[in-house]
């Protein structure tokens, strides 16, 4: 657990989040006009992601402010992917919680997680017109790319984007 000020921690997800975490995860999508197909408001692994990130080199975490949650991002290994390439995969936060810092303190912590698991670079998806999620990945160095890495099913998202794990940026 990372507490980050007053009121507000970053940690790993437990089993009693998944309700909370699905719930905010539809309520950002529905919000940004987000496809319901092609995109993670399909994936049917979205209320059970405790259960999900319980395997070997992946991690969920929550952002909590006064013991709520309003943000969340997890990584693990790329699907459909023969490389050692890890996803930053549903990375989102309520409105309240935008455009405070917090998402590039739990991008960091993802990558450092990664970098600890041994993966090599970081993926992921995005949607067009996602461009405040863009500006962010870019800042924390991430890289467009020209086609899709693997197959995560999210056709929908046609912005796709990669990072090095050595160009991780430290405190």
């Amino acid at each position: 657990m990372e507490k980050l000020g007053i009121g507000i921690v970053i940690r790993e997800m437990q089993s009693t989040d998944n309700e909370k975490v699905a719930m905010l995860i539809r309520k950002v999508l529905v919000e940004l006009g987000v496809p319901k197909v092609g995109t993670a408001y399909a994936d049917t692994s979205l209320d059970q992601l405790f259960q999900n990130y319980q395997q070997p080199k992946a991690a969920f975490f929550v952002v909590e402010e006064q013991e709520r949650i309003v943000g969340c991002a997890g990584i693990a290994q790329l699907e459909n992917y023969k490389g050692n390439v890890c996803e930053l995969q549903k990375m989102y936060f309520l409105e309240e919680a935008r455009e405070r810092g917090l998402g590039a303190k739990l991008i960091h912590i993802c990558h450092t997680c990664a970098l600890d698991f041994g993966y090599e670079y970081i993926y992921l998806e995005t949607l067009p017109y996602m461009k405040a999620a863009q500006k962010l990945y870019l800042k924390t160095d991430f890289k467009y790319l020209q086609e899709p890495m693997g197959d995560t099913g999210h056709y929908s998202c046609s912005v796709w984007m990669l990072k090095s794990i050595r160009s991780l940026v430290t405190d």
